[in-house]
């Protein structure tokens, strides 16, 4: 990327698992430089190849995103019900094919039972503590989530409390949320 252009910033996604539900909440700020040019984007999305539900959020570039969630989706068709075996194989292209090298984005996924973050680096992340967090505003909403796992709130309300401590601190976090869950 050159160094006159300003760089797309920001995003907050964050997954909780607690009470055999899992949740995964995203904020819609999309800034460009130090101006906000969307506040309500959706990235998070529920997907369902074949029937089987998979929510997804993503951190990065929109299109980068767009790209690995069809990649993903194509994953789960060939390998139904596998969310783990789907995502080792993204992974994989994704480190080893030269045009998804360039790709700039993570993604957290869940079936209702597995949550992973995935990475161009050829990571499958499952977390610690049961949840986890990716983006700008990422560390705080993570902090925040598991100083709260052992509350009696649920998943959402541990999502939904996180992320908007980090939109209070992260300036390119809002607290306009979209909120996907899911159970198994």
């Amino acid at each position: 990327m050159s160094n006159e252009f300003p760089g797309w910033h920001g995003t907050t996604i964050i997954g909780v698992k607690k009470g055999g539900e899992v949740v995964i909440a995203g904020d819609g700020q999309v800034s460009l430089g130090q101006t906000v040019i969307k506040g309500t984007a959706r990235k998070v999305r529920r997907i369902s190849p074949g029937g089987y539900d998979v929510v997804a959020g993503f951190a990065g570039s929109t299109a980068d995103a767009f790209t690995l969630l069809e990649r993903l989706e194509a994953k789960l068709e060939s390998t139904p019900g596998q969310l783990q075996r789907a995502s080792v194989e993204l992974a994989k292209d994704w480190r080893t094919d030269k045009y998804l090298q360039k790709l700039e984005a993570m993604l957290i996924v869940t079936d209702g039972d597995q949550i992973y973050v995935i990475t161009g680096a050829g990571d499958v992340l499952e977390p610690e503590h049961n949840c986890t967090a990716i983006g700008s505003g990422g560390n705080y909403a993570l902090a925040a989530a598991r100083g709260m796992m052992d509350s009696d709130r649920t998943a959402e309300q541990i999502a939904r409390d996180a992320m908007a401590i980090a939109a209070d601190i992260c300036v390119y976090t809002n607290g306009n949320l979209t909120v996907e869950s899911i159970s198994k």
